[in-house]
């Protein structure tokens, strides 16, 4: 932190030209990892440090801590794809309806169920605002929005947001200048350089080519290639537009040798035992991420003239791997602890996020925030960031700008937070931690649930609650009539789909319609 101030200093030192250049806009970097728990950090998220945090080593992590702002109330879908896609067009996933992860062409990648039929959502993804392809969403993003303000827009890494041969597939149609290795598939078929990154298989990271054979593992080839774009764009002379957005902690858990040897045997407080190999594995992907983190800072240290005028977000995509990654016996000490369930799920593990932001001369060193955001939020504060006040955009806007907190961390604004998810995802029979078709909403202290296929309506207090044990349904019926009144209305108001009952043909009620039945 103390070098980075240092050469921070000396900016006042660059030429009036470069100066000029450097801040009529900023350069905004979105470093975003995928499949990454709120807990998968030495950095603390909640309110003191866990021993899930002495089990990780992230000091590139702690060093951005250390420069800027954390959030602990920081949220995403429980899935990869309704994620990115929210991000891209600062809508609620009720709304763009790409509510389960995407693939192939016009094929839903839903797990099947014996009592509810799911509905017809987006499985193709979301689109360029003139593509016309069925089961997608056209949509205005925002890098094209800042393309078109004379940003260089670098996509690096994982898409996922549009299926394989549709348009929204490759992000040079979704308003990036720069691809770099990004496609339909979530996942990569391989880290190694040696077995070319999955080459032949469904999730083959493409784009890496002159990194085939060689001992290297795709987080650091793709850091490589993105730090050689930023260059570039520096010598252009034009404000640029990174999102970094990582592979990895997603599986196959390959070895990241570089880092795995000091996981190996290590006693683990949490687990009171030492790691297993999956476990060494996780860590050592987890370390290699913050590497690529560390990588850029130290690229902006030893460039203070981009430093000075360069913004940087961190950020998760859902709820790292819980139970099925759990030991036998032990899913009560997963990754998200002390949240419970984790990605896929309706339980704050599955959505609550790991987040940061650096923006020099305007947030302050070492603070913590407990602003709510949401994933959607993304879309008007990176324009907001960028001076982009005035826009127009194919769809409707649902997330709102955090610029006023990282300005004024006492201008905290109250938010009430949503969820759909009519789909069924892999724990989906595990509907007791929350997996399955869910729609819910998070309103001041509390967390109501809805599961589709029971009709079930559960809250949770969970300022007091964050492992949502105690179901206050029974206690506060008048809480559980409020919120699931506001959240049937905001289901209502964006059109949003319902899965429907195999039995009778019928849609399965609102939560509110469900709530007066009783």
């Amino acid at each position: 932190m103390k070098q980075i101030t240092t050469l921070l200093s000396t900016c006042s030192l660059v030429s009036s030209a470069l100066f000029a250049q450097t801040t009529d806009k900023p350069n905004i970097i979105l470093f975003l990892v995928d499949d990454m728990g709120w807990q998968d950090t030495s950095v603390p998220f909640y309110e003191n440090k866990t021993l899930l945090n002495e089990r990780y080593h992230t000091p590139n992590m702690e060093r951005m801590s250390q420069m800027g702002v954390r959030f602990t109330e920081a949220y995403a879908c429980a899935i990869s794809s309704p994620t990115r896609c929210s991000l891209m067009s600062g809508m609620n996933a009720a709304r763009h309806k790409v509510t389960n992860w995407t693939l192939e062409l016009n094929q839903q990648t839903d797990e099947t169920s014996e009592v509810i039929d799911l509905p017809d959502w987006n499985y193709n993804g979301i689109q360029p605002a003139e593509s016309h392809i069925n089961n997608s969403t056209p949509i205005t993003s925002f890098p094209q929005i800042l393309k078109d303000n004379g940003y260089r827009t670098i996509h690096c890494g994982k898409a996922h947001f549009g299926a394989r041969t549709t348009p929204g597939e490759n992000p040079l149609n979704m308003g990036f200048d720069v691809n770099i290795a990004g496609g339909a598939n979530g996942a990569p078929g391989s880290y190694l350089g040696t077995k070319n990154f999955g080459e032949g298989s469904p999730f083959a990271v493409k784009g890496l080519e002159k990194y085939y054979g060689q001992d290297i593992f795709i987080t650091e080839a793709l850091t490589r290639e993105a730090l050689r774009e930023i260059d570039k764009s520096v010598s252009l002379k034009k404000p640029f537009y990174l999102y970094m957005s990582h592979y990895a902690v997603h599986t196959p858990y390959d070895e990241d040798k570089r880092f795995s040897e000091k996981y190996r045997g290590k006693y683990d407080k949490q687990l009171q035992t030492t790691l297993n190999e999956k476990e060494v594995k996780y860590a050592a992907l987890v370390e290699g991420m913050d590497k690529s983190l560390g990588d850029i800072l130290d690229y902006l240290s030893s460039h203070p003239q981009v430093a000075q005028n360069t913004i940087l977000l961190f950020m998760s995509d859902n709820g790292g791997l819980a139970q099925s990654h759990a030991r036998q016996g032990m899913e009560d000490r997963d990754q998200n602890a002390p949240a419970r369930a984790g990605k896929g799920s309706a339980f704050m593990g599955g959505v609550r996020e790991p987040m940061m932001v650096y923006w020099p001369g305007v947030t302050k060193e070492n603070t913590v925030c407990k602003q709510r955001v949401i994933i959607e939020d993304f879309f008007p504060t990176i324009l907001d960031m960028a001076g982009i006040k005035n826009y127009n955009t194919q769809q409707t806007i649902d997330g709102t700008s955090f610029v006023h907190v990282l300005k004024n961390p006492d201008s905290l604004q109250a938010r009430t937070l949503v969820w759909h998810f009519p789909n069924l995802w892999g724990e989906s029979q595990n509907k007791e931690e929350g997996y399955g078709a869910y729609s819910a909403i998070l309103k001041g202290n509390y967390h109501l649930i809805y599961t589709w296929e029971t009709q079930q309506l559960r809250l949770y207090h969970v300022t007091h609650d964050i492992g949502e044990q105690q179901d206050l349904a029974k206690q506060h019926p008048e809480i559980v009539k409020q919120l699931s009144k506001e959240l049937s209305d905001y289901l209502r108001e964006r059109d949003a789909q319902r899965p429907s009952l195999k039995a009778t043909g019928k849609l399965i009620p609102f939560p509110d319609e469900v709530y007066a039945k009783k």
